[in-house]
């Protein structure tokens, strides 16, 4: 999560909804891909309310937690009473293996086909757990969706450790150390997040060092608030990825289209966070087209938002068309932390089920490469383009339905 900028209030509303239903319904037939997004952001208001009850003092009382999780949209201070509400409740194992397990459902729901899901290692003691265990419930959580899914094609999950910006160079180190033990066991990488207005880059530089000498992949949570030199340094290490990079000046906006580092864009938790002013002065313009670029939820459950209300959120406004947010849901692919024969398996999987919702859906065609008749210019084939019909082919699939 973006953290707010000093001094700004936290009571002012929210900004008003944007997109049509129309919008919302396509984008949520969209198969698509969450990079950027932690764990105990994405908790479902429900679950906060039953694991809230029988907890004594706190930010907020129980009516008002009833009130804030009914809401269908909050303002940043009601979202920071939720943080606080969030990390009470996550104090035992059964409680992590539950959020885990229905995160992945609620994306599942949404149509998203694969997510990198990060989290932060907690060792509460006073609670017997340590951040292994933290790790095992996590990791339960996960297996206990797919014991329970009965889905023909699935979602993938991994998982990212995040580095918390409080934390020492030797927690920090021990953080980095799990994700390298653990990822034969679905960690794809690591992430450097938290309150970006605390500690120093250089303290956290060894083990995120230390992850990619050991085959990891890195990503850096950065320009949430002005911090040109911190900023500067981090484009120059080159992670594998970015998260937000909301304040930048033109020499560093240029370094950052020049590097070609994937941009992970988190629009509702950005203007939530006052790292931008509203949703059309949003940064992504001047990124996309040309840079890579992903859309994220960041904490879906904290900003009562979704995937699909994201990319409906980016429709409306910047005016993207259906055809675009195709291409930028499937370009997502190329993005993800797998390893380069898993990132071309998804995006096959990907452009098979917008082809065959186009087959399905002949008013919303979802093939990539097919106009709004039907005509498909895939290459490889041999009445596309360049081949030995020198015409384009219509998109065939018989009676297959989307998943």
């Amino acid at each position: 999560m973006a953290a707010t900028v000093a001094g700004s209030e936290q009571s002012s509303p929210p900004p008003p909804l944007l997109y049509t239903q129309g919008q919302l319904d396509f984008c949520r037939r969209i198969p698509k891909i969450e990079l950027h997004a932690h764990l105990n952001g994405s908790v479902r208001d429900s679950t906060i309310r039953e694991l809230s009850t029988g907890l004594e003092g706190g930010a907020v009382s129980l009516p008002d937690l009833q009130r804030l999780t009914q809401q269908a949209s909050r303002t940043l201070g009601e979202c920071f009473q939720l943080f606080d509400v969030i990390h009470r409740i996550t104090t035992t194992h059964a409680a992590l293996t539950r959020i885990t397990r229905e995160v992945i459902e609620d994306m599942a729901d949404d149509n998203v086909v694969y997510a990198e899901i990060r989290t932060t290692p907690k060792a509460r003691p006073e609670h017997g757990m340590t951040t292994e265990s933290y790790l095992d419930a996590v990791f339960k959580g996960v297996a206990d969706y797919y014991a329970a899914s009965r889905r023909t094609q699935d979602i993938q999950v991994r998982l990212l450790l995040s580095i918390d910006r409080r934390q020492s160079a030797a927690e920090a180190m021990g953080t980095a150390r799990l994700a390298v033990q653990l990822r034969d066991e679905g960690v794809a990488g690591l992430d450097l997040s938290g309150n970006p207005s605390v500690g120093q880059w250089e303290t956290w530089r060894p083990a995120l060092e230390y992850a990619r000498q050991q085959g990891l992949k890195v990503t850096v949570h950065a320009g949430e608030v002005w911090n040109p030199e911190e900023a500067a340094a981090i484009l120059q290490w080159r992670p594998g990825r970015l998260g937000h990079m909301c304040c930048l000046d033109a020499a560093l906006e240029k370094h950052l289209l020049d590097s070609g580092i994937p941009l992970e864009l988190c629009l509702t938790s950005n203007v939530l966070t006052r790292s931008v002013p509203s949703y059309a002065d949003h940064h992504f313009p001047s990124f996309w087209p040309g840079h890579p670029v992903v859309l994220c939820t960041d904490d879906s459950g904290v900003f009562a938002s979704s995937l699909s209300r994201e990319y409906a959120l980016a429709a409306a406004a910047f005016n993207l068309s259906d055809e675009e947010l195709q291409q930028l849901a499937v370009a997502a692919a190329d993005y993800t932390f797998l390893e380069p024969g898993e990132r071309a398996a998804l995006r096959e999987r990907m452009e098979a089920a917008l082809l065959v919702e186009s087959v399905d859906n002949s008013r919303s065609p979802f093939c990539l490469f097919c106009d709004a008749n039907g005509a498909c210019g895939r290459r490889g084939s041999a009445d596309s383009d360049g081949g030995a019909g020198g015409g384009r082919r219509t998109c065939d699939g018989g009676e297959r339905s989307v998943r």
